[in-house]
């Protein structure tokens, strides 16, 4: 049974995954995270009115409508898709933004087509080295700044995919009908959504959801002298049991999931004494390019008492989940190890 969501604002509206729903390889669309920056469409725009504009550092300025991207080579690809604020709340020092815990998180399997061939229909000038992203959401602050972020063009033309289909159903309004961008292993900012131009730029893209936030910064740094927020950093998280729960001693399933954007997880490990020592758990499930493992620890509770239960991933180029995540201000990318308190008693 589908548990609610953790609403944080509704207007914009951004919304936590309950955690029991993060336990299937696949999140379903109706609790899949919601993280917007201004008001999304209340009604979706007809198929039959939407166009796509490509303009910019192109041969040929294109405008296509779905008929003509339904008639273009399908793809269907994986893709684990994170906040890039996810788990703000559990740096140990604040950070400014929505209080994530580990909710703004899910995987999903999504059709529609290549960027790199609907640019190549437009042609590539010599000077294409970016592609910025519009949506037709508004602006919620008086200063009526548009959500528009760019990506390079190497990733424009190896792994972004214009979606239209989110878990073998029409992408929902909320998250972007009837198009949006998808950076593969890249977070969530990087993946405008109720997309209806492309701009093919010389430069990144200026403006400020790229120089102002988006950013790793420490205080009395300017933000755009930060990193820009790209790829997924590796990380574990643990579904099941839930923080606080009382078990009965004996067989206990530990249930979780681990990610590493554009890398591979290739080990997950789990600790029930705090970190003192490491067993590898079972991976479950599918195993895909871009998408989360699900995995497994069976663990034999033969005493009562409190425990703290930790997981950790290592990729396949051999990075570690850290102990800590480094802070920044505005909290992003929070990959640290995450204590999981529960209670073994005796009924």
């Amino acid at each position: 049974m589908e548990k609610n969501m953790r609403i944080m604002t509704e207007k914009p509206l951004n919304a936590e995954t309950p955690i029991e729903s993060l336990r299937s390889w696949i999140t379903a669309n109706s609790v899949f995270f919601d993280r917007n920056q201004g008001a999304f469409p209340s009604e979706p725009i007809s198929l039959e009115e939407w166009k796509l504009l490509i303009d910019g550092e192109v041969r040929n300025q294109l405008q296509l409508t779905m008929d003509h991207i339904l008639r273009m080579p399908k793809a269907t690809v994986a893709n684990t898709f994170e906040c890039s604020g996810n788990g703000r709340s559990l740096l140990k020092e604040k950070a400014r933004g929505n209080p994530w815990t580990i909710g703004g998180v899910g995987n999903a399997v999504y059709g529609g087509v290549w960027l790199r061939d609907v640019l190549q229909k437009a042609g590539l000038k010599d000077s294409a080295k970016h592609v910025s992203f519009e949506g037709q959401d508004q602006p919620l602050g008086s200063a009526g700044i548009k959500f528009i972020r760019s990506i390079p063009i190497e990733k424009a033309m190896s792994t972004t995919l214009l979606a239209y289909e989110m878990n073998g159903e029409p992408l929902p309004l909320k998250h972007g009908f009837p198009m949006r961008a998808l950076a593969l292993g890249w977070t969530g900012a990087n993946c405008v959504k109720w997309l209806c131009k492309i701009n093919v730029l010389d430069r990144p893209y200026e403006g400020f959801f790229m120089d102002n936030v988006y950013r790793i910064f420490q205080k009395d740094q300017d933000p755009k002298s930060g990193e820009v927020v790209t790829k997924l950093k590796i990380k574990s998280i643990i579904t099941q049991p839930l923080k606080g729960e009382e078990l009965d001693p004996g067989t206990i399933v530990v249930l979780g999931a681990a990610y590493a954007g554009e890398s591979d997880v290739e080990r997950v490990e789990v600790s029930v004494d705090n970190g003192k020592s490491w067993k590898d758990a079972q991976f479950i499930g599918p195993h895909e390019s871009f998408a989360w493992r699900q995995w497994q620890y069976i663990w034999e509770a033969k005493d009562k008492g409190d425990y703290a239960l930790m997981s950790r991933a290592i990729d396949s180029q051999g990075h570690q989940q850290p102990m800590t995540a480094d802070w920044n201000v505005l909290g992003y990318g929070n990959n640290g190890i995450e204590e999981h308190a529960i209670n073994v008693h005796i009924t």
